[in-house]
């Protein structure tokens, strides 16, 4: 087990646990990849030992299903933090400003459905949350606040450690945050080459961040497991 780094005081240890082509692209479809990858990345994806795991609405619209939304405004709803379930095993977090997934229910296998809005939704999708059991969080009135969520994250579910897993721009908003405390990249021995095509991390202008080395070991089908931990500069 790898020493930790620095974690600011009230948020989750944040380990960015993805699978990245050699030359940094993300979007996997099409690769030739070996068939042992999808298992590698969940069996190394356990080791980590966290709490649950956050991506983007794109990311969990597999995942969340497509339920019908209920016409009418309704109520009031007060845009306040709704938490459906505490000490679950696991915690599957979406981000989603607009509230725009359309979940099945509270649960994906075991773990409890939480999702990320910006104060700007609808009440009518506020009571579909709560009719489907699903926790709800606001990260902020127009846009969402990294920090601000993860501290959440921790004060109201006691997630300690978090898996983040997005597509380029979520993971880019962690990085430019300083929210990312370690990598955990399962290379693919594949070279992309698309052009424009999403990358680890996509951020505006840039963020650009040192990383200490903590291990690298092959795995099955080629696979490269490498783990950096986030060097924090010193105030």
């Amino acid at each position: 087990m790898p020493s930790r780094s620095r974690t600011a005081a009230g948020r989750p240890h944040v380990i960015c646990h993805m699978v990245p082509s050699v030359d940094g692209r993300i979007v996997t479809g099409e690769w030739p990849a070996p068939g042992s990858l999808h298992s590698e990345y969940e069996r190394t994806a356990a080791t980590l030992d966290a709490d649950g795991w956050i991506i983007g609405r794109i990311s969990m619209e597999p995942y969340a299903g497509r339920a019908a939304l209920p016409r009418g405004s309704g109520a009031r709803i007060p845009r306040t933090d709704f938490v459906a379930r505490t000490g679950a095993p696991s915690y599957a977090i979406a981000i989603d400003p607009s509230g725009k997934l359309r979940w099945e229910s509270g649960s994906i296998d075991d773990d409890h459905a939480v999702t990320v809005l910006t104060e700007r939704v609808p009440d009518r999708y506020l009571a579909f949350l709560r009719d489907r059991g699903v926790s709800y969080l606001f990260g902020g009135k127009d846009r969402i606040d990294v920090p601000a969520v993860l501290r959440k994250l921790r004060q109201r579910l006691g997630i300690r450690r978090l898996l983040l897993e997005g597509g380029g721009k979520i993971n880019g908003s962690f990085l430019a945050a300083g929210c990312i405390d370690e990598l955990s990249l399962l290379v693919a021995p594949v070279a992309d080459g698309t052009l424009g095509a999403p990358a680890l991390f996509d951020t505006a202008g840039g963020a650009p961040t040192r990383l200490q080395l903590v291990s690298a070991e092959p795995r099955r089908g080629g696979l490269l497991w490498v783990r950096y931990r986030v060097v924090r500069r010193r105030r």
